[in-house]
């Protein structure tokens, strides 16, 4: 009972430390899910700031992109493999007797090889239908399951502010972004047909790239980065009128935040095993002394000071690996039993596990250390005198 009791601590670590790790590994794991939904090696053009009597209004609200200048980077950017202009607008969308408030973005052809998002059943808009302007559009699943919730929706009509729309097919279900928002509540249209018919402004809002490979990214954003810098004759001494984010460092980000988060919970996890190594050593220093008289005996028939120690050395090891073995079996059911009854994500590495095991090694060849060097240190006559 005194050795189980002993090992609990260590049972306890362990199992923490390996739980807060699949957690942690779970939360990196699905943020970058999330980030990888965005779309394949992805950059972002958005317009500068405006400034209004010296001061400087959001970023996007000066208007600096143009049709012209996603043609340009379509066609003299080697680094560019797909280009989707991009406007928006929000409304109430009726059909029928129902309706539906969502958000209208206005995209080109190559929108959905950029986001890699199929469509489940219909079909996409081509080139002719933006340069047409042609009033059709596609439905996210969300708005596809409200307005139409018993009826196919492909080749209804639509009105988005009292505009008709044709609707020609609908998108797969994407689930929630990274912040939570249901990217499946959404409605996409020619962006020529958003601007001239549901937009307030004339020019685009944004510019979705894709670069020919991840490897392709730094070169396409500074080709990108060139190219518009000359088109609207922006002089070496001016800051751009446009911003530029990629893909990666909206990944780099997130995934520092959950290695911090990781490393904060194993963290507090390994106090458990701290805790646990102390009780190793406390159990063992009670060993000694009460095995004193034992000890002295094996001295005065030949056992040198370096038997005891290995054999002080050697208990501790079996306390610290019992209680580690048992940890690393609580550790994964534990975490399992998160996912599934929390419903967080949770991997469970080797790495957690052989860190883990480890771990209880070092305390155990640590916080034995001593008792053991003590017991090795007895003098045979004192020993053997010890009541």
């Amino acid at each position: 009972m005194r050795s189980f009791l002993t090992m609990l601590g260590i049972i306890i670590g362990v199992a923490a430390v390996i739980a807060m790790l699949a957690i942690g590994q779970g939360a990196e794991y699905s943020v970058k899910q999330q980030i990888a939904s965005l779309g394949t090696n992805v950059l972002m053009v958005f317009p500068g700031a405006q400034q209004q009597a010296g001061v400087r209004v959001a970023a996007g609200s000066a208007v600096t992109l143009t049709e012209d200048d996603a043609e340009a980077i379509a066609t003299e950017c080697p680094a560019v493999q797909f280009i989707s202009p991009g406007s928006f607008a929000g409304g109430q969308v009726i059909a029928g007797n129902l309706n539906w408030n969502t958000h209208i973005q206005g995209v080109g052809p190559d929108y959905l090889e950029i986001r890699e998002w199929p469509v489940e059943y219909g079909e996409f808009f081509t080139s002719q239908d933006v340069k047409s302007a042609t009033k059709v559009c596609v439905l996210g699943t969300t708005v596809a399951t409200n307005l139409f919730p018993e009826s196919d929706p492909v080749d209804q009509t639509i009105r988005i502010r009292n505009v008709p729309f044709k609707v020609i097919g609908v998108l797969t279900s994407k689930g929630q972004n990274a912040m939570g928002q249901d990217q499946d509540d959404v409605i996409l249209a020619p962006y020529t047909t958003v601007i001239r018919r549901l937009a307030h402004w004339q020019n685009l809002a944004y510019v979705l790239v894709s670069a020919v490979s991840l490897q392709d990214i730094a070169t396409a954003q500074q080709q990108i980065t060139d190219l518009l810098r000359m088109r609207h004759k922006i002089q070496p001494y001016e800051p751009d009128d446009f911003t530029i984010r990629n893909q990666t460092d909206i990944a780099s980000a997130a995934t520092a935040t959950t290695q911090i988060l990781t490393i904060l919970l194993a963290s507090i996890a390994s106090v458990s095993l701290l805790v646990g190594g102390i009780g190793i050593m406390n159990i063992m220093l009670v060993s000694v002394t009460e095995r004193t008289r034992e000890i002295g005996i094996r001295m005065s028939i030949g056992a040198r000071a370096r038997d005891i120690l290995t054999q002080f050395l050697i208990e501790a090891l079996v306390l610290s690996l019992l209680g580690g073995s048992t940890g690393i079996v609580l550790g994964v059911i534990g975490s399992s039993a998160i996912s599934n009854f929390a419903k967080w994500p949770t991997i469970i590495t080797a790495f957690s596990i052989i860190l883990s095991f480890g771990f209880s090694i070092a305390i155990g060849i640590f916080f034995g250390f001593y008792p053991a060097r003590k017991a090795a240190l007895l003098n045979p006559i004192d020993a053997l005198r010890y009541e």
